[in-house]
């Protein structure tokens, strides 16, 4: 469906905007009154990550008047495969600072506003309040549930995107003209049962595509181009290079955004996604060693047995010497129950003790119940023990 721009045009371009913006103005159904419209835009972008990356940088090339950036992480190395606004000088810096650098470089004329925080219950009102439009870049579905309850109480349109290894996914929200991410998916998955990118990882060029999409469907809501992705999802397959949509009806019984909603505030949106699950936060309750614990255990020859719960190509990157791989759908399935030892002490490990602590519960269930797992898993064990080894 067509929708009205959401903003107003600015009163003028400078000389110097009309020369940056040339390309934009030739365009008759575009013109001046379409990049007027940019430069009086406000975009908060949450996230300068994989998707926030070429996001920023195109909405700031586009002539976007008012970038807002919500970020509270700093650059890793792990991020520079796909987080392209950021490069190798920019490591341990913030990437909310990292991030207006490059977005100030790409176009001075844009101002930048900086959220350096963590998105919050108690702080996304106040935040999205002062946008016209929200792009959502996280990877996780406690914000994303965040951002779409917030941006549905204070009608607010957004532009989601979501990527995993080959796959991606993008959509508008508008509940006042549509659906809402509710809608859509009304309740999070099952805690572990989709990795994070992080887990699963990401082709980097992936994001690209997907960014790229969300600031083109932004150009066209800010502009009132076209029809946005608004009722539509839109499903992106990089292996078969292919593109194809469904169609997404407002939910008359949505939570959020129905007829009669249960959820008239927000929430505590960890609680309500379970990034552990009830069962592994208590199997692990008492049964989480350190890194330096398995280390002692290991020096002084203690009967254990070590399994890592990762997958293949994670244990070629790195490994606890002496750990057998068993990765955690076999537990899962049953099938690695029989092959446990009975008489040693099971000790679990993943990447950082998520998946361990699933698998912990599983054990537990089955009657191993000195069984431990490792906090922080692999990454503490580099961190604290073999500071030489990669990490991912």
């Amino acid at each position: 469906m067509s929708l009205p721009p959401l903003v107003e045009p600015a009163a003028e371009l400078t000389v110097d905007e009309v020369r940056r913006y040339s390309r934009h103005l030739i365009i008759p159904d575009f013109g001046m009154s379409g990049q007027k419209r940019l430069k009086n835009a406000k975009v908060l972008c949450v996230g300068a990550g994989g998707l926030g990356s070429p996001a920023l940088l195109y909405l700031a090339a586009a002539g976007v008047g008012t970038l807002g950036i919500v970020e509270f992480d700093t650059v890793d190395e792990s991020n520079l495969q796909r987080q392209i606004i950021h490069g190798q000088s920019d490591i341990g810096k913030s990437k909310a600072q990292s991030a207006k650098e490059s977005v100030l470089e790409a176009n001075p004329y844009v101002n930048v506003v900086l959220h350096e925080e963590r998105l919050e219950a108690d702080n996304v009102m106040e935040l999205f309040a002062q946008y016209d439009l929200i792009v959502d870049g996280t990877d996780n579905f406690a914000t994303r549930y965040l951002v779409n309850d917030a941006c549905v109480l204070l009608n607010k349109p957004y532009v989601w995107g979501s990527i995993y290894r080959f796959d991606g996914q993008a959509s508008v929200f508008w509940a006042e003209h549509g659906p809402c991410y509710r809608c859509l998916y009304p309740e999070p998955p099952p805690p572990g049962m989709v990795p994070s990118c992080a887990e699963g990882g990401v082709l980097g060029v992936l994001c690209a595509s997907i960014g790229s999409v969300q600031v083109n469907e932004a150009i066209k809501m800010l502009t009132g181009m076209g029809d946005p992705l608004l009722g539509r999802l839109m499903i992106y397959d990089a292996l078969e290079m292919t593109y194809r949509q469904v169609k997404v009806r407002k939910d008359p019984e949505c939570a959020v955004c129905g007829k009669n909603p249960t959820v008239t505030e927000l929430i505590d949106y960890e609680a309500f996604c379970g990034v552990v699950s009830e069962e592994a936060q208590e199997a692990a309750a008492g049964s989480t060693i350190t890194p330096r614990q398995l280390k002692e255990w290991m020096d002084a020859d203690e009967n254990i047995y070590v399994i890592d719960v990762r997958e293949p190509n994670e244990y070629e990157i790195v490994s606890i010497p002496g750990a057998v791989l068993i990765p955690k759908g076999e537990f899962l399935m049953g099938g690695a129950l029989e092959s446990m030892p009975q008489d040693k002490r099971i000790v679990l490990h993943c990447k950082t003790g998520v998946r361990s602590a699933e698998v912990l519960a599983v054990l537990k269930s089955a009657g191993f119940q000195d069984a431990v797992h490792v906090g922080g898993g692999v990454i503490g064990w580099v961190n604290q023990i073999e500071p030489e080894k990669p990490v991912y």
